[in-house]
């Protein structure tokens, strides 16, 4: 298999992870780095003996960069992704997206015109336990799935909203825990249950006085296969973290995986907690292979760097992709799936009434 020039727009905390598994999968050159001028951009590019750049498309042209990762804070996406699409790069941006659906369709309108690969980081899709429930669904394990939840309990203090300038705030960061934390069990819920067809939520600050976007919020979800599902996402609970999602199919089965467990897990400053696991699988013939799944779960837990593993999983993949002119496992379409759910869970809230799909921007 070939290798492409790679290169990162941003140098803070997950454009670390991003370049540790960029410095060592073989699909990759790692080349060069791009971000506003400062001392820290200069000596991210010093620490991984890489090029500097302050423009994208100089960069593209100059370094002959042939895929690019977006590690900007969210609001900020789009303009380097659509400027890498252009120049001819292959773009895979971290999670969120996007904040906006207008965005999301000009990355995607960008990277379709170019005939470049666009994709979004969601590395929990490359969880075993995630895969095994994916897997269920394509057998027909679960019949036809018609319920599911997503739920997040988590806790953020406000030494975390200080440690960045634009967290906690609308314009800079797009929104709180729909925005932030919550997109990897949205995402999960979206690829489990297909596309959605009506929404109802509500968004709260129930403890973080000093930020402007909401720690809580719970929707009611009407999907167009005719299931259904609620989403409970929220960073108030202290200690935290708890994470799950769960779908039940209409033969009676359910699965489940618990995404997130121990202490929250922040980019470039702390490790993930627990090993994920499938917490309920009731699957006929199934039901006794839950003990040795969790046991095997956590010895490859064990065995890596969870912290850089599955985003490593998740690049190699992108660039293979790439590389063999296919569809990486998640696209440019999925990322705008996630941030078209919590787009209307905004507007449920501010319309007091539910919100049907497909979203327009606004």
């Amino acid at each position: 298999m070939g290798k492409l020039r790679t290169a990162i727009v941003g140098s803070g905390k997950v454009a670390r992870l991003h370049a540790a598994a960029l410095k060592t999968l073989r699909e990759s050159e790692f080349v060069a780095v791009c971000g506003r001028p400062s001392a820290r951009l200069d000596a991210f590019g010093t620490l991984h003996g890489v090029r500097v750049f302050h423009d994208v498309e100089e960069m593209v042209r100059k370094a002959a960069v042939e895929a690019v990762c977006v590690c900007t804070s969210h609001p900020e996406h789009a303009a380097p992704a659509i400027a890498a699409a252009n120049a001819g790069a292959h773009v895979l941006v971290e999670k969120p997206l996007a904040s906006t659906l207008d965005d999301c369709d000009r990355m995607i309108a960008a990277a379709r015109a170019s005939r470049v690969t666009l994709g979004v980081v969601s590395q929990r899709r490359f969880y075993p336990p995630c895969l095994r429930i994916r897997r269920a669904l394509d057998e027909g394990k679960l019949a036809r799935p018609v319920l599911a939840s997503a739920v997040m309990f988590g806790w953020r203090d406000e030494a975390y909203y200080r440690s960045d300038p634009w967290r906690g705030k609308w314009r800079e960061e797009g929104g709180g825990v729909l925005v932030n934390q919550a997109p990897h069990q949205l995402d999960l819920l979206l690829w489990y249950m297909g596309e959605i067809d009506q929404v109802c939520g509500y968004w709260g600050n129930l403890n973080h006085p000093y930020i402007e976007v909401e720690d809580t919020a719970v929707a009611v979800v009407r999907f167009r296969n005719g299931g259904l599902g609620s989403i409970l996402v929220s960073n108030s609970q202290n200690p935290a973290i708890h994470a799950r999602v769960s779908v039940h199919g209409s033969n009676g089965a359910s699965v489940g995986v618990q995404t997130d467990g121990g202490a929250m897990f922040v980019a470039g400053l702390t490790t993930i907690g627990d090993a994920p696991f499938n917490d309920v699988w009731t699957v006929q013939g199934e039901q006794d292979r839950l003990e040795r799944w969790k046991g095997e779960d956590a010895e490859l837990f064990r065995s890596v760097d969870a912290t850089t593993h599955f985003h490593r999983e998740q690049i190699q993949d992108f660039l293979r992709a790439a590389l063999e002119g296919r569809d990486p496992l998640v696209t440019g379409e999925d990322g705008r799936r996630t941030v078209e759910l919590f787009t209307a869970i905004y507007r449920s809230n501010r319309e007091g009434r539910p919100i049907n799909f497909p979203l327009a921007a606004d």
